[in-house]
């Protein structure tokens, strides 16, 4: 069995960016479920399946398996058993995985792959629903949130920084609706499982996020 840390939060609390932190500190693999998405994606490309017809993906779900690994420190995507990382970025792909994420049964595999990845090696884990759905019983569970102000600093920088012009104040309404929209959606909600640690990040810096996660670590 492998030692799962499971990390939830809402949108801009920095949730990827401590979880790789970690990874990295404790030799774990990152599960990077967006690439896990984009190579399923690859996978009905490779089927000659196109992005409407549903029932075609829904099918071709059964006999595909995702794996994420690393070589030489660099995060690597196989699909059944063929390195396919080059090819992610693709925009083919990328259309691909937005439109067929939607789909149950893309959802569901995924889930899946996730769960037996976790069985199997030493993960780290973010999104919204981990602690609470796809990692009930992992070993480390956070719930890493920001107030709403910091977190639209965050974008706000994060923006500037590149050269976009933008509003602090609807930046900070896009960020509440989103909060709303994540707590209240009828499949798996955001929200702390009853056994996470809460980690308010308004006030910490990236290091002492990580070494605070760090310190839950039984290993």
């Amino acid at each position: 069995m492998g030692y799962n840390i499971a990390i939830d939060g809402p949108a801009g609390a920095g949730k990827s960016t401590i979880a790789k932190q970690v990874a990295k500190k404790k030799g774990f693999i990152y599960v990077d479920t967006g690439a896990m998405y984009r190579g399923l994606a690859l996978h009905f490309i490779r089927q000659g399946i196109q992005p409407e017809e549903r029932e075609k993906i829904a099918f071709a779900c059964q006999d595909v398996v995702i794996r994420i690994g690393y070589e030489d420190g660099i995060q690597q995507v196989y699909l059944n058993g063929d390195n396919v990382t080059s090819r992610l970025r693709e925009e083919a792909v990328g259309n691909m995985a937005s439109k067929s994420s939607a789909i149950p049964e893309v959802r569901e595999k995924l889930l899946e792959l996730q769960r037996n990845l976790a069985k199997e090696e030493d993960v780290v884990m973010d999104g919204r629903d981990i602690g609470t759905h796809v990692l009930p019983d992992a070993d480390v569970k956070v719930y890493l949130t920001a107030s709403v102000a910091t977190r639209a600093k965050r974008r706000f920088a994060e923006l500037t920084a590149k050269g976009e012009e933008c509003d602090f104040d609807i930046i900070a309404a896009d960020i509440a609706e989103r909060d709303a929209r994540d707590m209240n959606r009828e499949i798996a909600p955001l929200k702390q499982a009853e056994d996470a640690v809460l980690i308010d990040s308004s006030d910490m810096t990236i290091e002492e996020v990580t070494d605070a996660i760090l310190a839950l670590c039984g290993r």
